[in-house]
């Protein structure tokens, strides 16, 4: 289940002009589906408060940032750049959630003077915070679920043994002590156990042990969590004989906990946030490139002029991306692979590939771009990211970020230079001019 029929109906309807017009590739967000999502989300979770924070490193750029505010979701970031594009996107105080990993004093302060919710990592992240002045009132405390979290299987995230985040549960007690001594008087508690998953167990599972934390903080420290973090990791069918995540059937079964959790402690129920990115965004994109050439090796190869610096989930994880040709209904089927132009192998976005034939000049369409595409792009080879399309509500088509250009890649190149003597005192740096 890829793309919906609506958008791939309206995206096919203006796609000779969008390529005429802007050029290839890009990668096109659907601003319907977007909203619709976002109003689907909403309703799945009516029955408990919750929030959702967007996961800005999936799709980072403002404009569809400021869509999803228009919902009243929050964002969660993870570096100086997101804090920025959270801001950018009208968000004040908790309508951002800072959660970083092998966070430095800087990040720190720029979340601080944003107002930030800050998620606190590890011990080392505290102990920064404590230097820096007074504590925010409010603090959010990441676990590590050890092994207990073990049975969902495993993810990029990390085994359990070795993942490098959260704080270790049989710590967690003692670091929310010194929070509260040193002022914080409303905590909460965050787990992610991995991405990706279709089912609801991971995320049943992370609530009940965050509540379990919950009910030992309350029972050792006096303490009343106010909210509970699931993280993000909901996934996306990216088949097409996939079944879409079950978003309803999550919401009830975490309200139904809820409610049991609360009759069973008397204590009050947390808040729930989320800190999705793939399923709010994921399906409502596309990547389009173009056939610049065709090859016949020991295998059949359609080359595009896009490549893994744009998409490089496939060659990265094995990921599937369904894709589509534009006009090929009613013509023979081949099996190729779809490549790129980088000196990797592994520049592909699929192999044997079962696609209409195509011919230099075709448009291709690789599904499900709208969340962890371009973000995780990069320029080994000098290969430039593309622009970003957005197809609006009346059928117009919008640019929300140019493609790179050459000038973009020698941009840091151009600088003041510096030069250091080993040996010599401060005063012997010398700058050349």
């Amino acid at each position: 289940m890829p793309i919906s029929p609506d958008f791939e109906r309206r995206l096919h309807a203006v796609l000779p002009a969008a390529a005429e017009h802007f050029g290839t590739p890009f990668h096109i967000y659907d601003e319907r589906g977007i909203h619709e999502n976002c109003r689907r989300f909403d309703r799945a979770f009516a029955g408990t408060p919750y929030r959702e924070y967007f996961a800005v490193k999936g799709l980072p750029n403002p404009v569809p940032l400021r869509l999803l505010g228009e919902h009243g979701f929050g964002f969660d970031c993870s570096s100086l750049p997101e804090l920025t594009l959270a801001a950018q996107a009208g968000a004040v105080g908790h309508d951002i959630c800072f959660t970083s990993n092998n966070t430095s004093a800087a990040e720190l302060i720029a979340a601080l003077r944003l107002g930030a919710l800050i998620n606190v990592d590890d011990e080392s992240v505290f102990t920064k915070l404590t230097a820096l002045g007074p504590l925010p009132d409010t603090l959010c405390f990441r676990v590590h679920p050890g092994t207990s979290g073990a049975k969902v299987g495993e993810s990029y995230l990390g085994r359990a043994e070795s993942a490098k985040f959260g704080i270790p549960a049989d710590r967690l007690p003692q670091l929310c002590a010194e929070a509260l001594r040193l002022g914080v008087s409303n905590v909460g508690l965050h787990m992610m156990l991995g991405s990706g998953f279709m089912t609801q167990e991971p995320f049943l599972l992370s609530l009940g042990l965050l509540l379990d934390q919950a009910e030992r903080l309350h029972r050792e420290l006096g303490a009343d969590v106010g909210f509970v973090n699931l993280g993000g990791g909901i996934g996306i069918p990216y088949r097409p004989d996939e079944e879409p995540f079950d978003l309803p059937a999550l919401g009830r079964e975490i309200t139904h906990a809820l409610v049991a959790w609360e009759q069973r402690t008397g204590l009050p129920r947390p808040t729930v946030l989320f800190e999705c990115g793939r399923y709010i965004t994921g399906p409502h994109g596309a990547l389009v490139t173009r056939v610049v050439n065709r090859m016949s090796k020991t295998r059949e190869y359609v080359g595009v002029d896009a490549g893994m610096s744009s998409l490089m989930r496939p060659a990265m994880y094995g990921a599937y991306h369904h894709i589509t040709v534009p006009g090929g209904e009613g013509r023979p089927v081949e099996v190729v692979d779809v490549v790129g132009s980088l000196c990797e192998n592994n520049d592909k976005f699929a192999e044997q590939r079962s696609l209409p034939a195509v011919v230099e000049g075709d448009f291709v369409v690789i599904h499900d771009t709208g969340a962890h595409a371009l973000s995780m792009g990069f320029n080994y080879n000098g290969r430039l990211r593309p622009q970003e399309l957005l197809l609006r509500h009346d059928g117009g088509i919008e640019r929300i970020r140019r493609a790179e250009e050459q000038e973009d890649y020698f941009a840091t190149l151009t600088f003041q230079p510096s030069r250091l003597v080993p040996g010599r005192t401060a005063n012997a740096v010398s700058t050349v001019r």
